[in-house]
């Protein structure tokens, strides 16, 4: 469809033809034509390889969006003169733009709302916005350097995800002012160094912090507990060196903690009732140096651990509004940001990038947690990845954690543990994988259901297992479940009374031979009269699964 088409609608202001799944082209004699004065375009997704060219000469657009295109190159001089006082919001993500040109490091638009560049490969140093603006976003990109002081101007910002860059260098202390209208702070995977903002505002609106994949340093400001409306902390992947940060516990809000692959270390101590963190789901400790005893005690109070959640499709996100007015009306902008984050799952680092609502994983992984499995972690009904791998963890495998019904992923591996597999994990129908190698554990695998499933390597290294999957075949008496001891002198007595058992099966198994001989002998010619009474039952073979 040519653009021109549109030109002879004189009172023509407001159009939008995005999503359609046409093909919008613009003629060689357009750049001469006079065009009617825009106030608001809608040209997503409409197969556009360029900046139309009659762009340069609209001085009153509010609205352009031109995201979703196949925009190649640089973007033209002229567009940082275009509509300088009247554009409100402008959509250029997901196009293939690598260079923004001659661009001022403040951009001229002074009323500017928002502005989105994510999703291109656009370089060199990252542009600022007016004060004006209320969501910026330009993830997934490749700016590097250092951002620029002025975006301490952005009073108003609610939204800011500058994630997936180059950007280096300290991050500005003033991020921590905006907290009384930023809801969404996103800058993982960048290249950020020293240390985050050290004081947080109370009444801070934070409901999503996301600092991974950064080289970040030094202790956790204690004035983060302060913003009481977050629901997700992401630290991973930094060089935070601090004790555990038991004092976000109050957050009344907080459903997802990650701190996995940093410097964290000691043990983790709850202090008060006032710091349960009743609504946490989501721990990822992993890949640090915490000690001490599991901290169950996280969960033991949060609804985490209830089975009676509404089972509804929602996700993790922040959800931001806020009305625009234009000159021909007043739109509301709804802007949904999901929570996106990387957990181990499967032996696989996974990046979910929809969190669910009723998502639950606890990841304690490659520590130095030592002691028992606590029995209370199976109350936490609702949990779908369990990983203890990598730690000191002794005793028994609690046959509570049979009670996990939707457990997905169990991993128990590199520990200490002893005594057999609980035939109870059977009733896992959800457990896809599954892990105990390298441990001392004994006896019969599991059969059946699920466990059919799963391969060797879940549980090699334990030399005491036998039984499928495993090539080593359970003799008779390591089959036997365990016997009760009622005394210490029957417990210490068990090695004599399976040694007396055997020498039983053998006296019984040579009393069989000469009886059964002896009675061949005698009942010879009662043999037709016996075989048509009693007959022979053959063994009817087991199917194999």
């Amino acid at each position: 469809m040519e653009f021109d088409k549109f030109v002879k609608l004189k009172k023509l202001t407001a159009l939008r033809l995005s999503y359609n799944q046409i093909s919008l082209v613009e003629s060689e004699t357009s750049a001469n034509r006079t065009f009617q004065k825009f106030v608001s375009l809608g040209l997503a997704q409409c197969n556009l390889s360029k900046f139309p060219n009659f762009l340069a000469k609209q001085d009153e657009l509010e609205l352009l969006d031109l995201h979703g295109n196949n925009i190649h190159g640089q973007v033209p001089k002229w567009v940082w003169n275009m509509s300088k006082e009247s554009l409100k919001c402008i959509q250029l993500s997901n196009n293939f733009l690598t260079s923004l040109g001659q661009h001022p490091i403040l951009l001229p638009w002074t009323n500017l709302a928002i502005l989105d560049i994510s999703s291109n490969n656009i370089q060199g140093s990252l542009p600022i916005p007016s004060s004006s603006t209320l969501q910026y976003s330009a993830s997934n990109n490749s700016f590097i350097g250092k951002i620029s002081e002025l975006i301490c101007n952005l009073s108003s910002l609610q939204v800011l995800d500058l994630s997936e860059n180059n950007l280096s260098g300290p991050l500005p202390q003033c991020l921590h002012s905006f907290g009384d209208s930023l809801v969404l702070l996103n800058i993982q995977r960048n290249k950020f160094e020293g240390s985050i903002p050290q004081t947080w505002a109370n009444g801070s609106k934070l409901m999503i912090i996301n600092f991974s994949q950064n080289k970040f340093q030094g202790w956790l400001p204690r004035s983060l507990a302060k913003c009481i409306t977050l629901k997700a902390l992401d630290l991973s992947n930094n060089q935070f060196n601090d004790t555990f940060p038991s004092w976000l516990g109050g957050l009344p809000n907080l459903k997802i903690l990650i701190l996995r692959s940093n410097k964290f270390y000691g043990p983790i101590k709850i202090h008060s009732v006032n710091y349960e963190f009743p609504n946490l789901q989501i721990v990822d400790l992993s890949y640090n140096s915490f000690t001490g005893m599991l901290p169950v005690e996280l969960f033991q109070n949060s609804n985490s651990s209830r089975s009676d959640r509404a089972y509804h499709l929602s996700y993790i996100q922040v959800n931001s509004s806020f009305v625009m007015k234009y000159s021909y009306q007043n739109i509301i902008f709804r802007c949904k940001y999901s929570f996106s984050m990387m957990m181990t799952n499967k032996g696989v680092d996974t990046i979910y990038e929809n969190v669910q609502e009723i998502f639950t994983a606890l990841d304690f992984s490659s520590n130095r947690f030592a002691g028992d499995i606590p029995v209370s972690i199976g109350n936490i009904k609702v949990l779908r990845l369990l990983n203890l791998s990598n730690n000191i963890l002794t005793g028994h495998i609690p046959p509570t954690l049979g009670n996990l019904v939707e457990l997905e992923s169990l991993y128990l591996s590199q520990n200490k543990l002893v005594g057999e597999i609980p035939q109870q994990l059977t009733q896992l129908t959800f457990l896809e994988s599954f892990n105990v190698s390298h441990n001392d554990l004994v006896g019969l695998i599991p059969q059946g259901k699920q466990f059919n499933t799963f391969e060797n390597s879940s549980f090699e290294g334990n030399s005491k297992l036998c039984g499928k999957p495993l090539s080593k075949k359970c003799k008779y008496y390591e089959a036997l479940p365990p016997l009760s001891s009622t005394s210490k002198k029957s417990h210490d007595s068990g090695s004599s009374l399976q040694f007396g058992w055997r020498i039983v099966m053998i006296g019984y198994g040579c009393g069989l031979l000469v009886g059964v001989t002896i009675g061949h002998i005698v009942i010879e010619r009662k043999h037709d009269c016996l075989m048509k009474t009693f007959g022979v039952r053959q063994p009817v073979p087991r199917r194999k699964v």
